[in-house]
């Protein structure tokens, strides 16, 4: 995967999205804050209207979710910036995740919208084609360190509504441990396949004893499903915007948990839901009950702190025996800008600092994902955990054999993950089979993208 990135250094003078209400688009010339040499007009055409330039001191918004190690990190990013810019005053407003989504909605349809608005995957897309995000290509934001698939995450038709704050893989987590006392070896991840990773969970129940497992199910996430697709040459979701997976890989990927219930690879049907609900640390792997599972790797820090065991990473089944590789770079969150804000150029001087200033990754570290700015990245290796350090040498481990990242889902495509939640626990208590969920499962997508 290339990381020569030739980056969206952008003009003065283009235009900005519309507005949330349906504004139609001004022409804005963005001037720094404060006035100096940049000017009115700068960038655009003679017939091109421009806009007064920015008058400072002002205030902008940030929003985002987190912990609150997370909030208090970031007031920190926020100190160094207004430090650095004291002309401009950050105004953080954050919630946790489960409330992130509600306040923003009503923030929204208010008309108060955060100037700086963290976004994630599955909302980008319901954002912009709301009109509520500003072409990020119309401000002047540095993404010349960012390599252009993991870029490409955040751009729809056309528009970079979002820059990725860093980068997640979903891999397979195992526990040596209990590999060790179950009498079975760590597989080969370069060459394993489903059928293996079956055998091989089924085989550590049987030597660990009761009460352990070998893996915790991993259908609950539409992650695993998109890499098995990928295997096939298939997709989640297409470019344009539709469903792309077949029924036939659908129905696959829910027969591997069966096939893990009735080998005792994973547990019943009643404690799965109960292991899931209890997130990471509840999990198998958090309570040293299970030897596997399937997480994102920035939860590697969280995992290996509840076990109090050395987790390793390795890649998830199939990757050499499909038609090409199915894992892929995943945005950890967005960066975004209101399309409406007052402020778009003081805006984007603060998401150009979060991006790309050395000071505030190594406050950050890998909070955000392993930084998508690759200078950036590299300089923090020296400043990261153990574990974060794993995590690293996994990613540059696989970043040859990542093909590209997959486009970015479309609008309603939200309500995916309440759907393979649904399907997933009809599976487990075979309440329907595999082919049922998988007709259910696609029907229901698809009316929920075409709303």
């Amino acid at each position: 995967m290339s990381t020569t990135g030739n980056g969206l250094r952008t003009r003065r003078g283009k235009r900005l999205a519309a507005s949330a209400a349906g504004i139609a688009a001004m022409a804005l010339t963005l001037a720094a804050c404060g006035g100096g040499d940049s000017g009115i007009g700068g960038g655009g055409g003679d017939d091109e209207p421009v806009a007064a330039a920015e008058e400072c001191p002002c205030e902008i918004r940030f929003s985002w979710w987190g912990s609150d190690s997370r909030h208090e990190s970031t007031q920190q990013i926020i100190d160094a910036f207004e430090a650095e810019n004291p002309d401009i005053t950050v105004v953080p407003d954050f919630t946790d995740w489960d409330g992130y989504w509600d306040k923003l909605a009503t923030s929204v349809a208010a008309g108060d919208t955060p100037d700086v608005i963290t976004q994630e995957e599955r909302y980008i897309s319901d954002y912009s084609t709301k009109n509520v995000l500003a072409d990020l290509a119309s401000l002047d934001i540095d993404t010349s360190k960012i390599d252009e698939g993991v870029l490409a995450g955040g751009q729809i038709e056309g528009a970079q509504y979002g820059i990725p704050t860093g980068i997640n893989a979903y891999a397979l987590v195992a526990d040596p441990e209990i590999f060790a006392d179950a009498d079975v070896e760590l597989p080969d991840d370069t060459t394993w396949t489903w059928e293996d990773y079956v055998t091989t969970a089924n085989a550590i129940s049987e030597g660990a004893g009761d009460g352990v497992w070998g893996t915790q199910d991993y259908g609950f996430n539409e992650a695993g499903l998109n890499v098995m697709a990928r295997q096939r040459g298939e997709t989640l979701f297409t470019p344009e915007g539709e469903l792309g997976v077949s029924e036939e890989t659908v129905a696959d990927f829910f027969q591997v948990s069966l096939d893990l219930m009735e080998g005792g690879g994973q547990p019943d049907a009643a404690r799965t839901v109960e292991y899931q609900a209890a997130g990471p640390e509840g999990g198998l792997l958090g309570t040293n009950q299970g030897a596997m599972g399937v997480w994102w790797t920035n939860q590697l820090g969280a995992l290996t702190d509840s076990s109090g065991h050395e987790l390793e990473l390795l890649r998830l089944p199939g990757e050499s025996e499909g038609e090409r590789t199915g894992m892929y770079y995943k945005p950890a969150m967005f960066y975004s800008i209101s399309a409406d804000t007052e402020y778009p150029e003081s805006s984007a001087k603060f998401v150009d600092f979060l991006l790309n200033s050395e000071e505030a990754a190594k406050i950050m570290l890998t909070d955000r994902g392993l930084p998508a700015n690759t200078e950036v990245r590299e300089s923090i290796l020296g400043d990261l955990s153990p574990t974060d350090q794993k995590v690293a040498d996994f990613m540059a481990d696989i970043e040859d054999e990542i093909v590209d990242t997959p486009p970015v889902p479309p609008h309603g495509s939200a309500e995916l993950a309440d759907i393979m939640e649904r399907v997933n626990t009809e599976v487990l208590f075979e309440r329907i089979t595999p082919d049922e969920a998988a007709t259910q499962l696609i029907e229901e997508v698809n009316a929920a993208i075409a709303d």
